[in-house]
């Protein structure tokens, strides 16, 4: 039997969504599913983030007159090993039930498998070794990985192998760049 916080993590990865919600959708939309609790954050006046708790999702414009373009959404598993099962927003709760502290990524990847979801592994040039990344290319879904452990490079409440972050999208255009970035 799965646990209901590991059909959420097998849900995100198989349809590159939270809840039905896919990356682009608008502030208003996410806020409808997700629920009013979240703290936004402006990064300038044309690129912003509101956070649920482990979901955060981004949103970007070309200007202040024009309306927010749903650019990706990150769930910050790592969240979880520091403050607790409540972090998840209440309606991943009541749908999915409590959450655990850490998400074992070989776990995930053996469920995924099961359902005929195959993970490729792709170059995270910027944080190897320390993470590993894994790439589901039909939803276009990241999982980052605790590789190994590094002082002040990894969290102490994870292990290697823990689940780091999900972000979606990843295109087929980034693992590309990726890539070339690594030779």
């Amino acid at each position: 039997m799965t646990p209901h916080s590991l059909a959420f993590y097998v849900d995100v990865v198989t349809t590159g969504t939270v809840l039905g919600v896919c990356p682009t959708a608008s502030p208003d939309s996410v806020s409808e599913v997700l629920g009013p609790d979240f703290g936004e954050k402006m990064f300038s006046d044309r690129s912003m983030c509101r956070d649920y708790g482990m979901t955060e999702f981004f949103w970007d414009r070309p200007s202040v007159g024009h309306a927010w373009s749903g650019h990706h959404f990150t769930l910050q598993v790592h969240r979880l090993a520091y403050r607790g099962r409540t972090l998840t927003e209440e309606k991943l709760r009541a749908r999915y039930g409590r959450f655990t502290p850490r998400l074992r990524f070989e776990k995930l990847r053996r469920l995924l498998e099961r359902r005929g979801i195959a993970l490729v592994e792709i170059p995270d040039p910027v944080n190897a070794p320390y993470y590993r990344m894994f790439w589901q290319p039909s939803s276009q879904v990241a999982i980052s990985v605790i590789g190994t452990y590094g002082d002040h490079s990894t969290p102490d409440n994870l292990k290697v192998g823990d689940v780091y972050s999900i972000q979606a999208p990843v295109t087929a255009d980034e693992v590309k760049w990726r890539k070339a970035r690594v030779g």
